[in-house]
């Protein structure tokens, strides 16, 4: 199979089973690299989940843990770990789950990472319309998003007029007390929730975070 999906899978496997996969990965659908349990300064960014086997789960080197993990539970006694591996292989490998269930797992967690937005010390969800800091959120609307998101890509303020017309998508001529008060909405739940008076900042210029 040589429609690869474009992303890197880190393999630290025993030696035999690091060199199976070796000969096989040109059957996978998607990019496979084996590395060094010694060599302590992999960049996490580089892979995008790391597949494993029993034997190795502790020997991960610290840069690479947070990956995701793709388990290959070669023992008969052993107990789902399912706090540490997001999908678990017996032997032997069906190739064709094989690929079809980590191709999945990335293309998740791509989706996922992409609906993520950090804004100041919040995390915006883009996904789940969620504003969140610390252990507290907020449910928003997918307008109040697109107006966070516009703020925080903004250089400058934005004016009423550009929200008005390029976020909120009401016509030229609008009320512009129609903004202010769409506005005075979020800024009041991002208040009653986060105690925060000075999230969205507003100027003669416009709004600004």
């Amino acid at each position: 199979m040589h429609n690869n999906y474009s992303v890197n899978i880190a393999c630290l496997c025993d030696k035999n089973f690091n060199k199976y996969l070796e000969e096989v990965k040109s059957f996978f659908a998607f990019q496979m690299s084996i590395i060094d349990p010694n060599f302590k300064n992999h960049q996490n960014s580089n892979f995008d989940a790391i597949i494993i086997d029993n034997d190795m789960l502790n020997k991960i080197p610290k840069s690479l843990v947070s990956l995701p993990k793709i388990l290959i539970n070669n023992k008969k006694n052993f107990k789902n770990i399912d706090d540490q591996a997001k999908i678990i292989f017996k032997l032997p490998l069906n190739i064709i789950k094989f690929n079809k269930e980590i191709v999945e797992l990335c293309k998740k967690n791509e989706f996922q990472k992409n609906s993520l937005i950090k804004i100041k010390d919040y995390t915006l969800n883009k996904n789940e319309r969620i504003l969140k800091k610390g252990d507290k959120t907020l449910k928003i609307t997918e307008k109040e998003i697109d107006f966070l998101c516009s703020l925080k890509n903004s250089k400058s303020s934005l004016s009423k007029k550009y929200i008005l017309e390029k976020i909120w998508l009401y016509s030229p001529g609008t009320e512009t007390h129609t903004i202010e008060t769409h506005i005075y909405r979020l800024r009041k739940k991002i208040k009653e929730i986060f105690e925060d008076k000075n999230f969205i900042k507003n100027n003669k210029n416009g709004y600004s975070l």
